[in-house]
């Protein structure tokens, strides 16, 4: 009994990984002896994003404006360098899920879906939606958790404090340290939240759907994996001339696991902020950098506009050559970072690549239908690699700095 109990009090004392893990597997448990009972805690997993979501927003506004206002003169940021990272990574995603869709080839059985919803018909309206974004009201932005106006209005408030007094930058910067220690503890909340969540998709979705569709959730997760293990490390290496895996492996177990459960990258943006501060990196930079990627850096979502594109054209018997497929990786890539501009996120897109081979609305909407089928994984895995590779490409370029610097 006291092996026991001291086993618990380890855990209890332990990391936030080692009790969230915990977690996932009491959820596991629960929806594979109590169904009925898993999905009467599935509120629990509801509050803890719905918590997560509900702080982010005025973190994101509260830190830029006060990061922006506090900055020395003379001090530089490293946001060119993330940003050409973030835009990077998500070509080389897409590029990827090309080679691993004609490796794999993918054909499906389509089936009739009555979606009413209405796909953007270019890229024009994809980008036109996010510059609409950008001027978006204030306090709109913070209800709708509009992380591009948010950023916006942040940055703008930001330099216009620039030259306030140091009294009135103090107040801003208090403020941050407060909405950061909320943030904190509602994140030691995770546990609890995720065994709510684990626990309400098994009972309700449970994975004998998913089988049907086996060879395509192959594909999806071996790109996103392959992305995850071999591209992002590589790409850290290169900055920072150091071993990788520590930080990609670090990432992925407390951004990456977070995220696969919450299934929103918004709702990570805390998590992410609080795993940067961690790992001691600029936070004139990470203030930033973390919001603006949960926008904009969308590798997974360029994985799943590709692949199951690529699955509509092998279906439909359509002949692709390496142009059509490097334009399809270059809209693909631009597509997903216009993502979260989109109603339905990266399925939603699908239509839009479609158009590329000439596959009509009605199919594309039938490939969209599969893709919310196998939704949860394909989402899940999706929003773990956009939002762990937010912290690894932000730690990669203020590695390099510190590097160039020592």
């Amino acid at each position: 009994m006291s092996n026991q109990q001291s086993l618990v009090k380890k855990i209890a004392s332990g990391s936030l990984v080692l009790q969230i893990l915990v977690g996932i597997i009491a959820g596991v448990g629960l929806a594979s002896v109590a169904p009925d009972s898993a999905k009467s805690v599935g509120f629990l997993g509801g509050l803890f994003v719905s918590a997560l979501k509900a702080v982010a927003p005025i973190l994101v506004f509260i830190l830029v404006a006060s990061s922006i206002a506090n900055q020395k003169r003379g001090e530089h940021t490293n946001m060119k360098p993330i940003v050409m990272l973030y835009l990077f990574g998500t070509f080389a995603a897409s590029l990827t899920a090309v080679v691993m869709s004609f490796m794999f080839p993918t054909t499906l059985a389509l089936v009739t879906n009555n979606a009413t919803v209405a796909p953007p018909e270019g890229i024009t309206e994809v980008l036109n939606t996010l510059l609409f974004k950008v001027v978006d009201n204030p306090v709109n932005a913070l209800m709708t958790g509009n992380f591009i106006g948010i950023l916006a209005w942040g940055i703008a408030l930001g330099l216009a404090l620039h030259k306030a007094t140091d009294a009135t930058k103090q107040v801003f910067h208090d403020v941050s340290e407060g909405i950061t220690s909320i943030v904190k503890v509602v994140i030691r909340f995770a546990p609890i939240g995720i065994f709510g969540l684990v626990a309400n998709t098994i009972a309700t979705t449970g994975f004998e759907a998913l089988g049907g569709y086996s060879h395509l959730l192959a594909v999806l997760l071996g790109a996103m994996g392959f992305i995850a293990l071999v591209v992002n490390p590589a790409i850290v290496y290169v900055k920072t001339r150091q071993n990788p895996f520590p930080l990609v492996f670090q990432c992925l177990r407390e951004s990456g696991v977070t995220a696969f459960f919450t299934r929103s990258s918004a709702a990570n943006v805390p998590v992410n902020m609080d795993l940067c501060k961690r790992l001691d990196l600029h936070e004139d930079t990470y203030s930033v950098s973390i919001p603006l990627g949960a926008t904009i850096n969308m590798a997974g979502a360029a994985i799943t506009i590709t692949v199951l594109t690529l699955a509509a054209v092998h279906t439909m018997g359509v002949q692709v050559d390496l142009p059509t497929a490097l334009l399809l990786s270059i809209v693909a890539a631009v597509s997903a970072c216009g993502a979260s501009g989109v109603a339905g996120g990266s399925l939603l897109l699908i239509p839009l690549a479609c158009s590329l081979f000439g596959i009509s609305n009605d199919v594309a909407m039938q490939v969209v239908a599969v893709g919310f089928i196998i939704g949860v994984i394909q989402d899940s895995a999706e929003t773990a690699l956009n939002s762990s590779t937010d912290v690894i490409f932000t730690a990669a370029a203020c590695r390099e700095a510190e590097r160039k610097a020592g």
